[in-house]
């Protein structure tokens, strides 16, 4: 069945429930075992016209296709959702080349980013993960390495719900609020490799925010234990993405998301530092002082951590605004190695006030842009017209 709704000739008043309902059409077709299938006509459009594309369980992303279709229908487009493929089996085998994204257009209209194909196993996958269904996630995103962050979240934010059960790799934590406007923790683990993964699957649910809380090595003299880092750029020593997104790409974290984080942590009298944060997968790259030092000292990079310009980087790839907030918790520089007993010290200090920051920061965000960040630093100049890029030409 075909719902189609001509929104130039539909009062303003009754698009929200005319959206619901395209919502709804899609939903029931995913139910139905298809692919629901959007056709978007936007007739003030002269190079391109029509958007169309596919979707795996609408339901997960009902916030953002409200927010996206009502924006479009304020400018008077034709939109409808019919029934499309029927669904691929993630058990069948064409599902690898179904999700292979080696030659797809990451330019593609931030709407029809992914396939449905690629949708489902992700959502499956953030499952598997965390423990929590796609549709708990919230908008606004913090990933952290330390079930301490997690354990302050829940005190804050007490009715927050999480896993079903122990033992999940990347156990999740989500303090609702109606239209997904509520803030979703993940704990990653450690490393490069962690930070992809998760990333990678986050992505389709294409969150407002995806902000990487943790600890960091200070390079700086002035520097100590306990100041905030902030990341104004990234130097990818991780190596997990080399192969999509080439070292020759600069990622820097969102302007306006820096911008609160550091008027943040002045209204709060904190010490902080913005600068470039050099991510690597060697966790104990201080026995290779020597030749890792020479590299810190040429990248000027202020800190070192091992998540957060994966995440950067892949939210980049995926157009998915990301910040990085670090705690300075030593500085092999300086003759200060991570010990656990000072550790243990830092990390009760420090743990409750890098939470209300985040926590703070996501407000400000859900008050001041309801509409999502800023993006345009992460689309690219020649994004296509039609949604879909002609990959034939060179």
């Amino acid at each position: 069945m075909t719902v189609s709704d001509d929104f130039s000739a539909i009062p303003d008043s009754q698009h929200p429930t005319q959206i619901r309902q395209l919502c709804e059409a899609m939903e029931a077709a995913s139910r139905a075992g298809r692919y629901p299938q959007l056709v978007v006509e936007r007739p003030w459009s002269v190079h391109n016209p029509v958007l169309e594309g596919e979707f795996a369980s609408p339901a997960a992303i009902s916030w953002y296709l409200e927010r996206e279709l009502s924006r479009l229908a304020a400018q008077g487009a034709r939109i409808s959702v019919r029934p499309g493929r029927k669904a691929l089996d993630l058990h069948d085998p064409q599902i690898g080349h179904a999700v292979d994204e080696t030659r797809q257009d990451l330019r593609r209209k931030k709407l029809f980013l992914f396939g449905p194909e690629r949708m489902a196993l992700s959502i499956d996958r953030l499952q598997h993960y965390t423990g929590t269904p796609a549709e708990a996630f919230q908008r606004y995103v913090l990933l952290t390495n330390y079930s301490w962050l997690v354990d302050e979240f829940r005190t804050v934010l007490p009715d927050s719900t999480g896993p079903e059960a122990e033992g999940r790799q990347m156990p999740a934590w989500h303090h609702k609020l109606p239209g997904r406007a509520g803030l979703t923790i993940v704990n990653i683990g450690v490393g490069p490799s962690n930070a992809k993964t998760i990333t990678d699957h986050l992505a389709v649910l294409r969150p407002d925010l995806v902000l990487m809380l943790g600890h960091c090595a200070g390079l700086r003299n002035h520097q100590e234990v306990g100041d905030l880092v902030l990341a104004s750029a990234y130097m990818r020593d991780d190596r997990v993405l080399d192969d999509v997104l080439p070292l020759s790409v600069p990622v820097v974290s969102n302007h306006t998301l820096n911008t609160l984080l550091l008027d943040e942590i002045a209204a709060r009298g904190l010490r902080s530092r913005l600068g470039i944060v050099y991510t690597t997968a060697n966790r104990n790259w201080e026995l290779q002082l020597t030749s890792v030092g020479d590299r810190l000292r040429l990248s000027r990079a202020v800190a070192v951590d091992m998540e957060s310009a994966t995440v950067a980087a892949n939210g980049f790839r995926y157009r998915v605004p990301t910040g990085t907030l670090l705690a300075v918790s030593d500085k092999p520089l300086h003759d200060q190695p991570k010990l656990s007993t000072e550790a243990q010290s830092f990390y009760t200090a420090s743990r409750r006030q890098h939470i209300e920051i985040a926590i703070a920061i996501a407000d400000k965000v859900r008050q001041q842009y309801p509409g999502g960040l800023p993006t345009a630093d992460i689309r690219s100049s020649d994004e296509p017209l039609l949604g879909v890029a002609d990959l034939s030409q060179p």
